[in-house]
């Protein structure tokens, strides 16, 4: 580990400490119980700046859009992929961009935390109840109802699925609306969802249709991911021969990191992008994704297609994919052909 992750790691640990008891959920104590609660304005923090964790915020959005539909939604970000992932949500309405590095960028670092106190906002809503920034942010806001993130033993015994970085915040929303004296949601949870165009869809399956012939339906598969979540060549390659004697009648596309590398050493036909809609919606004329845990294997996810998703080191309830039959795979007690099998199930149910 180098030092600068040590550094990064051990400052993680000292603000989360220092932040850790910031703020419990508050609702407003001396309001009309006869009266109506009808959020206009809406903060929802989450000041980091991994594809994931950002498309991880996309079902909340839609359940406060569905349940307030002339509510604003501001997003308290860090980077430039909140704008470009929320792209058609007509529900949000603003974007507070953190600065990756605040101390180079003192003076812009300021004007954020300003411009999240100078607004009335309705309520806030922290999602990572780890996050050191969203609990100051959502502390710090000027607001009449605010959400931590914090355990709540009603929620986390009732929903057996509140561990998932993408349920817990919209629980928890549910939950507060109860005690405001909404009738209780018990409706499936939004997948997450990029909302691509008809137009968006129809251009990239002319990039799709120029890589493989048209013939055959086609799989997607993503050999990389950050770090230990990462297979190794020695398991994709044999894997990926499998595939192919598996599948005699679909083509398998490799969709390439922005590193462009591979772990098959480019031997199927392989897709590159920058741009993470073009990625999605390329993906979305797939009809399936097999990837590890990663911020693409969300993002197949958002493209609403079924995905495998490959974990064997971090926690699946955390950030399995769930939605349009896809499901998190244990690799530790998957084999190869368990994964195979899987996906055919999944090919069949879509015919």
């Amino acid at each position: 580990m180098s030092f600068k992750i040590q550094i990064n790691a051990l400052r993680r640990r000292i603000t989360r400490s220092l932040t850790k008891n910031v703020g419990t959920a508050k609702l407003k104590n001396n309001r009309n119980a006869n009266s109506k609660v009808d959020f206009k304005n809406v903060l929802i923090s989450r000041p980091n700046h991994r594809l994931g964790n950002l498309l991880l915020i996309s079902p909340l959005v839609q359940e406060i859009n569905a349940t307030f539909p002339d509510c604003k939604i501001d997003l308290f970000v860090k980077g430039g992929l909140a704008p470009i992932i929320f792209k058609n949500y007509t529900s949000v309405d603003n974007y507070i961009n953190l600065p990756k590095k605040p101390f180079n960028e003192l003076l812009k670092y300021i004007q954020v935390w300003i411009k999240i106190k100078q607004k009335k906002y309705d309520l806030v809503i922290n999602i990572d109840k780890n996050s050191s920034s969203g609990r100051l942010s959502t502390q710090y806001a000027n607001a009449d109802y605010k959400f931590f993130g914090e355990d709540n033993e009603a929620i986390t015994t009732r929903y057996k699925d509140h561990v998932h970085m993408a349920k817990y915040p919209l629980y928890e929303f549910r939950y507060y609306l109860e005690q405001l004296g909404f009738p209780n949601k018990e409706k499936e949870i939004p997948t997450i969802n990029m909302k691509l165009s008809n137009l968006e869809l129809k251009q990239s399956k002319i990039i799709l249709d120029e890589l493989v012939p048209n013939d055959k339906k086609t799989i997607a598969i993503f050999t990389f991911a950050t770090g230990e979540k990462c297979y190794s060549p020695e398991w994709w390659n044999p894997f990926y021969e499998k595939l192919k004697i598996a599948f005699p009648d679909y083509h398998i596309v490799e969709v390439l990191p922005v590193e462009n590398v591979s772990q098959i050493n480019f031997k199927a036909p392989s897709f590159y992008s920058k741009d993470v809609r073009e990625i999605a919606a390329f993906i979305a004329n797939t009809e399936l994704f097999i990837g590890a845990d990663s911020g693409i294997m969300h993002l197949a996810c958002a493209s609403q297609i079924p995905v495998l998703g490959l974990f064997s080191v971090t926690i699946p309830e955390k950030y399995e994919p769930y939605g349009n039959g896809s499901i998190a795979i244990d690799t530790n007690t998957t084999t190869a052909e368990g994964i195979i099998e899987l996906a055919k199930v999944r090919l069949l149910s879509s015919l």
